[in-house]
């Protein structure tokens, strides 16, 4: 039995911490006279009555939530905040329509940083504050949030952190599942400091620097600029932001390894880690010489390489130069960046660097298997042997995500998006990149594709930030049986 009491109790909690952030960006609002103040106070009041609704009417003694319950919870969760965050959007002159709003917003909680809007300056600039905000909120999760304050409540939240991570290797780093969450955060908010002060040094103003902070160390992509990173024109701010895309690509266990525990050979023996540079550096070089080719700067080349392609695989979609003019191979290369991204346990979206090495891993012993057919071969990953019902749920994820996949670019053709723009969009969308390449590229947006089409990109979105199953397992009759 389902206590929906307690799951819209909490639900209202939550609802009640997004008004809490639309407050802070309406006080910035206030302060600075900003025209987007209307729309945020109508949004904040609306969130307010909505969780306070919640959690006055659907009062309860807290008690431990089952896993199912915490499935349940977790999507609820995250709709309710790409709803309540699509407000501020909807209530200002800048959305034609509550479709647009929400796309905005769910691309902003699940960092994938597509966005319907043509000309990004023009919006105000509370709302392109709540736009990356959104991405800072939802990078490290907002169920992982959660979960620190969950025990508060008398509410347990270890079905919370499986569900949020199921389909990633959820390696606790302390005891306690609220300890756990509140020491990523402090390595979050850390590492976000330390940007905001780095881009504010390399010549961004207070504003810019907290918005393209809150977008990077998410890898989410909203920028305040049309032109994205490239209307910068500043190699200093370039290499600022590739450092801080490569270091939110790697999994957050690894940074509390090395700059917590002070173990550096944990952190550098970590096989996805390894693999993930070696990805970086193989992806960059190949770029580097298809774009040589027609440039005589090679440095330059580099540079605008190394940009794009970390900016890709981490799913962070930033743009320093059109990677739609690129060579067909170079754009090929990043569109499989796109289904890579970065590591488990990182604010990246993607299949993930360790799911991709132990792909490898699983067809390499089949061919081993074929040549020696009464041997046993146990795959390894950092130096353990991966149990078999963990490979074989690997094997369905990826047969998941392809399938919807599938599924979704049909659905976009037959809504008379063309080929390579369906399989661009959704690719961008699942793996939570943003741009693509066609007519959704780094300088295109999604606000020309048909409404339906935009519903689907946005399921699309919250798939691949929730894992696929925690998602889709609400759609089997098994979930809702007692």
């Amino acid at each position: 039995m389902i206590g929906w009491r307690n799951i819209l109790q909490i639900a209202g909690y939550f609802i009640l911490a997004l008004a809490a952030s639309l407050g802070l960006v309406v006080l910035f609002a206030l302060f600075n006279d900003d025209a987007g103040f209307d729309a945020l106070v109508l949004a904040t009041l609306i969130a307010v009555g909505l969780g306070g609704f919640l959690c006055l009417a659907c009062r309860c003694s807290p008690r431990q939530i089952s896993n199912r319950e915490g499935i349940l919870l977790v999507v609820i969760t995250w709709v309710a905040a790409g709803l309540v965050g699509a407000l501020p959007f909807y209530f200002s002159a800048h959305f034609g329509n509550f479709t647009d709003a929400f796309f905005e917003s769910i691309s902003g909680f699940t960092t994938t940083g597509a966005t319907i809007l043509e000309d990004i300056e023009a919006l105000p600039r509370s709302l392109l504050l709540w736009r990356s905000l959104t991405h800072w909120i939802g990078g490290m999760g907002i169920i992982l949030l959660g979960i620190a304050i969950l025990p508060l409540l008398g509410t347990g939240g270890m079905e919370l952190y499986r569900a949020e991570f199921s389909g990633a290797s959820s390696e606790r780093l302390t005891p306690r599942i609220a300890e756990t969450a509140l020491a990523l955060w402090k390595l979050y908010l850390a590492f976000s400091v330390a940007e905001f002060l780095a881009l504010w040094a390399a010549g961004m103003d207070y504003f810019d620097a907290i918005c393209h902070t809150f977008s990077t160390m998410a890898t989410g992509g909203f920028s305040t600029r049309n032109a994205s990173i490239e209307s910068f024109s500043s190699p200093a701010i370039e290499f600022i932001i590739i450092f801080f895309m490569v270091v939110a690509g790697i999994n957050f266990t690894q940074h509390y390894r090395l700059l917590m525990e002070r173990r550096p050979r944990a952190f550098f023996t970590d096989y996805e880690t390894r693999f993930y540079f070696v990805l970086l550096a193989a992806a960059t070089a190949a770029v580097t010489l298809t774009l040589n080719l027609s440039s005589p700067n090679f440095f330059e080349a580099i540079r605008v390489a190394l940009f794009q392609v970390v900016s890709i695989m981490t799913g962070t979609g930033f743009s320093s130069a059109d990677f739609g003019l690129w060579s067909p191979f170079a754009q090929l290369l990043l569109l499989a960046l796109m289904f890579v991204g970065g590591c488990t346990g990182s604010t990246t979206g993607g299949m993930k660097v360790a799911r991709i090495f132990l792909l490898f891993r699983v067809v390499a012993r089949e061919f081993r298997r074929i040549v020696e057919r009464r041997g046993i071969f146990a795959i390894r990953f950092n130096r353990e042997a991966v149990s078999e019902s963990t490979v074989q749920s690997l094997l369905n994820l990826v047969y998941i995500a392809f399938l919807i996949n599938f599924a979704a670019c049909m659905a976009l053709t037959a809504l008379g998006v063309d080929v390579f723009t369906a399989i661009s969009a959704v690719a961008a969308s699942m793996f939570n990149i943003g741009p693509g390449l066609g007519k959704v590229g780094p300088s295109e947006t999604y606000g020309h594709l048909p409404h339906l089409a935009k519903w689907v990109l946005s399921f699309c979105m919250l798939a691949g930030r929730l894992e696929y199953y925690t998602l889709l397992v609400l759609f089997t009759g098994a979930f809702w049986r007692k």
